[in-house]
């Protein structure tokens, strides 16, 4: 090994002890060069620093003893295990083995072999013990050399040890430490002195070799100097490279659409109901971007109900007027359809053309779309991600609005972008979320784009009252439904799966469908799922929505995009099975009416802890960014977004709740980076992000 060669990107298999099969399994780990690995961190700690008399061992504390062996047992029936007794001066203790071999079971049955364990005690029926310790076979003279730091527990894959991969961070650090530059610290020493944090090298060190003469409950601590220091670091790629894109999109140019225009002014004077002052607000703020030469970014955010497509159509209109097309892509065929309708409703009397293209259509139907978008006579295009598909070819898309966002990855999105740069122009994007996101995951999974609220519902809208039975009470729920039918209204009942098999589920709302069919013979009852071909499924929508169904069931399918306004009452079974973004969107689909609206969480006993808290705070609030933060807080940002498939907003050591009074710092010190020391961008992004950025690189 030349140690003067090394970098931080050397290859992992220069350390040794890494051959194919070990860096196969560091790779799993997003693990390739060295740089990879000294920033892989830390979950926990355990001290081994000296060693615990067997008689002081403590029930579910993890302790560093050691003894010889006094007995060793096989144990058959159930589970094969071997038992052994260890005991030293103080006491005894059992250790269980379930998996081993005969060399080790050979090992262990030498006479008075010596052992220094580590593990947790637990009771294992009757007696105390400890199920597969880790292990070495020591001299009975063998002294107890004390470590001065504390171990480290690492993140890790099957196959791959903590001992293998303590060795391996070991190894990194200590051919790299003292290579001039080779942890290079991109913040200022003169930032670092203000906020009180160490240096790179210094944190990493504390944070991978904690002293022994700390308490863990100091180092676990999120205020801890060394973690702070490598949490902002952390937030920082993560903001940079969203703010990258946004900062290389805005340097690009696009099509100035002029705000005063005879189209938005015609379709203002012809739509049935006056705007919100926050949809005035926001159609506002969306049409100063739009009359800008440089693209417009903008996420708009408002709660179920609130009025995003009056301010979509808008932001079309603005386009066409200008003698451009525009797009709007929905992860859905149900809610890119509704859009279709409501457009062509809307904006077909203004003489607006309006396309529909989506994946399932027939190929006769696609390709005669395909070319009214190709030739520019569509001058609106509705359609699900196949929009983005290399069959596709617009003639100048100057617009595109992208609805659910959290649905679609920052990927996909982009995808679309590229798609309609024509020339020397790029569109503007308009994205569009009915899942209120928390300030604080906003401020960082959306770093890239301006931020609007529709914080106002238009008047009229109840709040829907919901209540959580069990599902022991079922009758009576089925009975409410009979009561809320009788005075000529409509009801949904969603039916939900653990499983994501499509067939499981269908089977399940097919189920549910008959049983309430035979309870309810006087109601017509509909059922929708996602195995029904679109035609079929458009057919059984359209007739619960002119009232030919009084009772819809359904899967989640129906989340987004069904507006029904006599539908007044919604029973979701198994709502323990949901996160609570989605309960709050199947909520939003009643409510939309004059009347009191109801929804029913038949749930099933036993609840976890979770699904408690979940189903308490949906009876308790209809605030839809308040639903948010509690998500947040129960489930994670991967999970409120759904990302954790795209490895988006993964993070190593940041945690977003705990840290997010980081965030404004976290901000300001990214812009500074942008406009000052824009080469430092790369590296720091690849240090923390490694191969999750190919976002960037749409």
């Amino acid at each position: 090994m030349n140690k003067a060669a090394l970098t931080l990107q050397s290859p992992c298999t220069e350390l040794k002890g890494v051959g194919d099969r070990v860096a196969e399994r560091l790779a799993n780990l997003g693990i390739q060069t060295l740089q990879d690995l000294l920033f892989h961190l830390p979950l926990r700690y355990e001290d081994r620093t000296h060693i615990i008399p067997i008689a002081r061992l403590k029930i579910g504390q993890s302790s560093l003893f050691e003894g010889h062996v006094t007995k060793v047992q096989m144990r058959y029936g159930g589970k094969r295990s071997v038992i052994v007794n260890l005991e030293d001066d103080t006491g005894s203790v059992e250790l269980r083995f379930y998996h081993f071999s005969t060399p080790q079971l050979k090992q262990l049955q030498i006479p008075n072999v010596r052992l220094r364990c580590f593990g947790e005690l637990r009771w294992l029926g009757n007696q105390r013990g400890i199920v597969h310790p880790e292990y070495q076979i020591i001299s009975s003279y063998a002294p107890f050399e004390s470590s001065d730091h504390l171990t480290a527990v690492y993140p890790t894959t099957e196959g791959l040890s903590q001992n293998v991969l303590r060795k391996l961070v070991k190894q990194a650090y200590d051919l790299l430490n003292p290579l001039e530059n080779a942890l290079h610290d991109y913040l200022s020493t003169t930032e670092l002195k203000n906020w009180e944090y160490p240096s790179l090298n210094e944190a990493l060190k504390a944070l991978h070799f904690p002293s022994s003469q700390l308490d863990l409950s100091v180092i676990m601590a999120s205020n801890y100097p060394p973690r702070r220091r490598l949490v902002l670091e952390e937030l920082l790629a993560h903001q940079l490279s969203l703010q990258q894109i946004k900062y290389l999109i805005q340097h690009e140019a696009a099509h100035s659409l002029p705000k005063e225009n005879a189209l938005t002014e015609n379709f203002i004077s012809k739509i049935p109901f006056k705007l919100t002052s926050a949809q005035q607000r926001v159609i506002s703020e969306v049409s100063n971007d739009l009359a800008k030469p440089t693209p417009m970014l903008r996420l708009i955010q408002g709660d179920v109900g609130s009025g995003k497509t009056v301010v979509a159509a808008m932001a079309l209109l603005q386009a066409v007027a200008a003698g451009y097309q525009a797009a709007l892509m929905a992860p859905t065929e149900l809610l890119a359809e509704q859009h279709y309708k409501n457009f062509s409703h809307w904006l077909n009397p203004l003489g607006i053309k309006i396309a529909w293209h989506s994946g399932s259509r027939k190929s006769s139907e696609k390709q005669e779309t395909l070319i009214n978008i190709a030739d520019g006579s569509a001058q609106i295009i509705v359609g699900t991600h196949a929009l983005f598909q290399k069959d596709v070819h617009f003639s100048s898309l100057a617009l595109i609005v992208v609805d659910e966002q959290h649905r679609f990855g920052v990927h996909q999105r982009l995808a679309l972008r590229n798609k309609g740069s024509f020339g020397q122009y790029s569109p503007h994007q308009l994205v569009m979320t009915a899942t209120p996101i928390p300030r604080t995951l906003a401020m960082t999974a959306y770093a890239d784009l301006d931020y609007s609220v529709i914080d106002e519902l238009p008047p009229g809208r109840t709040p829907v009252k919901t209540v959580n039975i069990p599902n022991t009470r079922r009758e009576e729920v089925v009975e409410r439904i009979r009561a809320n039918c009788s005075e000529g209204k409509q009801a949904y009942w969603v039916c939900t799966l653990i499983e994501e098999s499509d067939v499981l589920q269908c089977q399940a709302a097919e189920d549910v469908c008959a049983q309430l069919r035979s309870a309810l013979p006087e109601l017509k009852i509909g059922l929708v799922h996602g195995r029904l071909k679109q035609n079929e499924k458009e057919e059984v929508m359209h007739a619960f929505k002119t009232g030919e169904y009084a009772l819809l069931v359904a899967t989640t399918v129906i989340e987004v995009g069904v507006d029904v306004p006599n539908a007044s009452l919604m029973i979701i079974e198994n709502p323990e099975r949901l996160g609570l973004a989605q309960l709050h969107q199947l909520r939003g689909r009643v409510g939309r009416g004059q009347a009191v609206s109801y929804c029913v969480l038949l749930y099933q006993h036993p609840l976890s802890e979770h699904a408690q808290q979940r189903l308490t705070i949906m009876r308790e609030t209809n605030d839809g960014f308040l639903v948010a933060q509690k998500d947040l807080e129960l489930r994670g940002p991967g999970e409120v977004l759904g990302t954790r498939q795209t490895g988006l907003l993964q993070f190593k050591i940041a945690d977003l709740i705990r840290d997010s009074d980081l965030l404004p710092q976290v901000r300001e010190l990214a812009s500074k980076i942008l406009l000052e020391t824009p080469q430092i961008i790369e590296p720091l992004i690849k240090r923390w992000i490694n191969t999750q950025q190919n976002y960037l690189n749409v």
